[in-house]
């Protein structure tokens, strides 16, 4: 990132963000399982929206301090957009050095917790239907157990959902604010308002998916939010409306980010499962930024229809209508366990077969 503040052609700015990749791709997903490493499944959500919270927070702070680094044009002989990457780089490379003396593994071996205290968190994991670290070892098989389970593929397509309109969001949000009349500075200002209300809403949901239980209808209910707010981006030219509709538009894609992995996390029994199927879901959401990167286009400025347009669908097809269609498996499959009619599947299984199979245990039940 901060070399991306000195970069003179296109090929040195590609292999910056090819770096920049390749070093943040594991950031969030890694996150989101180390933190359901620690905690029961009824606490994972609130926890993952604090963490995502800070994405739309420095959306929010990136808008007033990209407009004050801005000023800097001409210092040291660089462009203010140089000093963007430079300066925000540097300070995420400082942070980072103390990364490595503030995160601890898991409860097991974390320095901070005296030898009770590491019992106790233990056995809350352990009496909250999930597997220790110390408990297993890796094997192939919570590999294949992963990409073998509807789940993952299901969950991928809600988070699909999630991340186009997402980084068409943060990506496109001034160029949508410019085409909407708001120029330099107070395009970077007006963006801030949006992220703020999206930060909050994303603590909010992941506070009520806790307490309820309700990570699907928390989906649901936020991602509709958000197909309201891109269908008024879509329909109108009014500035006021469109400038409602961003609000909507981000309130609506990132509680749904942090709440869907903690719902596809709360449903996989299993440390090294767990973490093979959040990679699958954020590493195929992920590649939908080709998508998003692609559909905002010159020739259509200022209303961009084809990139509304598709938001729009991504939202309501994968997000919301994948979170339906989630949810509803899910609650039929508990049905199902709380009937006993699952309870064949031990038959003829070893000890250590019923271990390996995980979530899939008769006795495991989904949240919905």
């Amino acid at each position: 990132m901060t070399v991306m503040g000195c970069v003179q052609n296109q090929a040195g700015l590609l292999a910056c963000r090819w770096f920049l990749g390749l070093a943040e791709a594991g950031l969030f997903p890694g996150v989101n399982y180390y933190l359901s490493c620690w905690y029961k499944r009824s606490e994972l959500g609130l926890r993952a929206a604090l963490f995502f919270s800070a994405a739309a927070l420095a959306g929010s702070f990136g808008g007033l301090l990209a407009a004050a680094i801005t000023n800097m044009d001409g210092v040291g002989g660089y462009e203010g957009w140089r000093w963007i990457f430079i300066i925000e780089g540097l300070i995420t490379v400082f942070v980072g050095i103390f990364c490595w003396w503030m995160v601890n593994d898991f409860p097991d071996t974390a320095r901070f917790l005296s030898p009770e205290e590491k019992q106790r968190t233990l056995y809350r994991l352990v009496a909250d239907n999930q597997a220790r670290a110390e408990t297993e070892k890796l094997n192939r098989r919570y590999i294949f157990a992963a990409l073998k389970d509807w789940k993952t593929w299901g969950y991928a397509v809600c988070y699909m959902g999630c991340l186009c309109p997402l980084y068409s969001f943060s990506l496109f949000l001034p160029t949508i604010l410019l085409g909407m009349g708001y120029k330099g500075t107070t395009a970077q200002l007006m963006s801030v308002p949006p992220y703020a209300a999206a930060a909050a809403m994303t603590v909010f949901i992941g506070f009520l998916s806790d307490r309820t239980k309700w990570r699907g209808y928390c989906n649901m209910a936020v991602s509709f939010t958000g197909c309201v707010g891109f269908a008024m981006l879509l329909s109108t030219t009014n500035v006021a409306v469109q400038y409602t509709g961003t609000f909507l538009g981000a309130m609506g894609i990132y509680p749904t980010v942090a709440n869907t992995l903690s719902w596809a996390s709360n449903n996989v029994e299993g440390v090294y499962k767990r973490g093979v199927m959040v990679g699958v879901v954020v590493g195929f959401g992920n590649m939908n930024g080709v998508v998003s990167s692609n559909i905002f286009m010159k020739n259509e400025n200022p209303h961009y229809t084809t990139g509304h347009a598709t938001v729009l669908a991504y939202m309501v097809v994968c997000l919301l209508g994948g979170s339906i269609f989630m949810h509803i498996m899910l609650r039929r499959e508990n049905a199902l366990r709380r009937a006993g009619k699952r309870d064949w599947w031990l038959v003829g299984k070893t000890e250590e077969d019923v271990r390996y199979m995980g979530d899939e245990r008769p006795d495991f039940i989904y949240t919905l």
